[in-house]
């Protein structure tokens, strides 16, 4: 993977909403913060664009994005929001500059879509909380992302699962959202994960797509030749009236258990509060020990 600068007093940030639309005062507090961190947020009125539910229509959000990736100006991009709408632009993104002067790339949710692409191209990017709901999350997770951001390491340690297979993991990781990634399964922006670390989570679905969402993966070769299996949060998961039997959690280990990777629940990062950053494309080591998990990447 290339190495990307890191930030400093003074960088220049841009935020972009290649997605949902959003509203100033959804924007307000991510603004602030990143004042309060001695950088410089970068945007305009495109940012407050809306058609539909997105912040423009799919011609006006790539090419706006597009223009803050060229900028060599720009230090990194913090995607705004989530939702839905990164597949519909991906394609319509030159990429050819950005590879010349990499940046920061830092977001999570629907900008799975990016990070695949992102990782294709053998460039590192930032799973992290975004904008928006940013005044939501907790001190550690907020200064999780300047810590990413400014070359501090990451370094995590969290209470163990029951459902966990022990051992070290050892590599890059790839992945996002679980749903977002379904999407994108069989395309040129699927990452690769043979030898790779995968990291899913989800939010508002059902046990049972889960489950073929997993399964769907495994059939199609994606889980067999992981160095590991990180699950972040499975937030807003929902059962049907005749109950399904199992967890999303034991769905997951069901789905994996004729392989023998090291397998970890509860990873801090999702659609909750405590939504840690996490590097996609860089090395990483997490130890799943019987009472606790310990994640590292410098």
């Amino acid at each position: 993977m290339k190495e990307i600068p890191l930030l400093k007093q003074g960088s220049k940030v841009a935020i972009v909403a290649p997605a949902r639309c959003v509203t100033p005062e959804e924007m307000a507090y991510g603004i602030q913060w990143l004042k309060d961190q001695g950088v410089v947020p970068v945007f305009d009125e495109r940012l407050f664009a809306v058609h539909h539910i997105f912040a423009g229509d799919d011609a006006f959000r790539a090419a706006v994005f597009q223009e803050y990736i060229d900028n060599e100006e720009i230090e990194a991009i913090w995607l705004a929001r989530g939702g839905y709408g990164g597949i519909r632009i991906i394609d319509k993104i030159d990429f050819t500059q950005f590879l010349r002067h990499p940046k920061w790339i830092a977001g999570f949710s629907d900008s799975t879509v990016i990070h695949g692409k992102l990782q294709r191209l053998g460039i590192p990017s930032l799973h992290s909380p975004m904008p928006f709901y940013f005044a939501n999350k907790i001190p550690e997770a907020k200064q999780s992302l300047f810590n990413a951001l400014t070359g501090n390491p990451l370094q995590y340690e969290i209470p163990s699962n029951p459902l966990n297979r022990l051992g070290m993991m050892e590599g890059e990781i790839v992945g996002g959202n679980l749903s977002v990634l379904m999407g994108m399964n069989g395309s040129d922006i699927f990452p690769e994960t043979d030898g790779k670390i995968l990291f899913i989570e989800e939010v508002d679905e059902y046990i049972y797509h889960v489950d073929r969402m997993m399964r769907a993966l495994k059939r199609a070769g994606k889980l067999a030749n992981l160095k590991g299996l990180i699950v972040g949060g499975l937030t807003q998961i929902h059962d049907n009236a005749h109950p399904f039997g199992q967890s999303a959690e034991e769905v997951i280990a069901e789905v994996v258990s004729e392989y023998d990777y090291p397998l970890c629940f509860n990873f801090p990062a999702g659609h909750f509060d405590d939504n840690r950053a996490l590097f996609l494309g860089t090395e990483t080591q997490l130890l799943v020990n019987q009472n606790v998990v310990v994640f590292s990447q410098n």
